[in-house]
C-alpha cells in the first residue's frame, strides 16, 4: 500500500481502475467564446482554440457590414441633361417659333442642367467666358418681337426686317463684350434684300460671382453680300430696331452665368430671359 500514500483520502486498492496516468490533467478540447464591446459599441465575437500540443491560440473576428455604395455624382448626369436641353430648344428658331409648351420644356431642362452644374463662379472660370458663342435659344424671342421682352419690332413673313444668326463675342482680357446680330433688310420690289451684319460692342465687369454687367460703347453695321465692299458704319447709338425702350441706360445691363462649361453657356437675363449659347 505504499503507492496509496501520494493519495490522502482514498486508496487506490479500492479503486482499481485508477492510475496515476489517468490522474495527470489535460488540457480541455471545447471552444471558448467571449463577447466584448469593441471600438464603436460593436459586438464582436471571439474563439479561442487550443490543442493538447500547446499549438497557440487562434482568433476569428467576424467582418463589419460593407459601408453603402456612394450617390452617383451629379456631373455624370450633366451629359444627358445637356442633350436633353439641346432638343428642348431644336426647331423651335432660338425661341421665334416656341409654343407656351415649348418655353415650359426648355425651362423646365434648363433649370435640372444648373442644379446639377451647380453654382458658377466666374472668378475662378472666367477663361471659359473667353471665344465666341453662337446664341441657339432665347425664351423672349417668344414675344414675336426683336427686342424680345424689352418692346421691339414685330417679326414675321412680310416684315422688312429679319433676324439672322446672333452670336456674342468675348475678350476676358481687354473686357470687350460685343453682341453680334445678322439682319436682313427688305428693300422695295425689285431690289433684292439687304444683309447687314450690327455688331454693338460693350464693355463688361464682373458684379458679382456669377452676374456680369455690361456697358454700351458704339454700334457698328457691314453690309454683307453684294454690297460687302461698303466701309462700315459706325452709329453712335443702337438703333431702335436693334434695341427695346427701357428706362436704363441704352445698351446696358445685368444677365447672371447659371451654367458655363467648355462648350455651353446658360443665362438669366435682368428680365428673367433664359438664354443658351453653344462656342461658335
Amino acid at each position: 500500500m505504499a503507492a496509496a500514500s501520494s493519495l490522502p483520502h482514498y486508496s487506490l486498492a479500492l479503486y482499481p481502475s485508477l492510475s496515476h496516468s489517468s490522474l495527470v490533467p489535460t488540457t480541455p478540447r471545447f471552444p471558448i467564446r467571449s463577447r466584448f464591446l469593441g471600438h464603436g459599441h460593436r459586438r464582436r465575437t471571439l474563439s479561442l482554440k487550443s490543442s493538447s500540443a500547446g499549438d497557440g491560440v487562434s482568433a476569428v473576428v467576424e467582418p463589419p457590414p460593407p459601408p453603402p455604395p456612394p450617390p452617383e455624382p451629379k456631373n455624370e448626369l450633366i451629359p444627358n441633361l445637356k442633350l436633353k436641353l439641346l432638343s428642348g430648344v431644336s426647331g423651335v428658331n432660338r425661341g421665334l417659333a416656341a409654343s407656351e409648351d415649348d418655353l415650359g420644356k426648355a425651362e423646365e431642362a434648363a433649370r435640372e442642367l444648373e442644379a446639377a452644374g451647380g453654382t458658377v463662379d466666374l472668378s475662378k472660370d472666367i477663361d471659359k467666358l473667353q471665344g465666341r458663342w453662337k446664341l441657339i435659344y432665347s425664351s423672349a424671342f417668344s414675344s414675336k418681337t426683336l427686342g424680345g421682352s424689352r418692346p421691339g419690332p414685330p417679326t414675321g413673313r412680310l416684315l422688312p426686317i429679319t433676324l439672322g444668326q446672333v452670336f456674342q463675342r468675348i475678350d476676358i482680357f481687354s473686357r470687350d463684350f460685343d453682341n453680334i446680330v445678322e439682319l436682313e433688310l427688305g428693300a422695295p420690289w425689285p431690289l433684292p434684300p439687304i444683309e447687314v451684319t450690327a455688331t454693338l460692342a460693350h464693355k463688361f465687369e464682373l458684379i458679382g460671382s456669377s452676374k456680369i454687367q455690361i456697358t454700351f460703347e458704339k454700334t457698328t453695321v457691314k453690309a454683307r453680300g453684294n454690297l460687302s465692299q461698303l466701309p462700315p458704319l459706325e452709329l453712335p447709338r443702337i438703333p431702335d430696331v436693334l434695341r427695346g425702350q427701357s428706362n436704363s441706360s441704352p445698351g446696358s445691363g445685368e444677365f447672371e452665368v447659371t451654367y458655363m462649361d467648355d462648350n455651353m453657356r446658360v443665362t438669366r437675363g435682368d428680365r428673367g430671359e433664359l438664354r443658351v449659347f453653344v462656342v461658335s
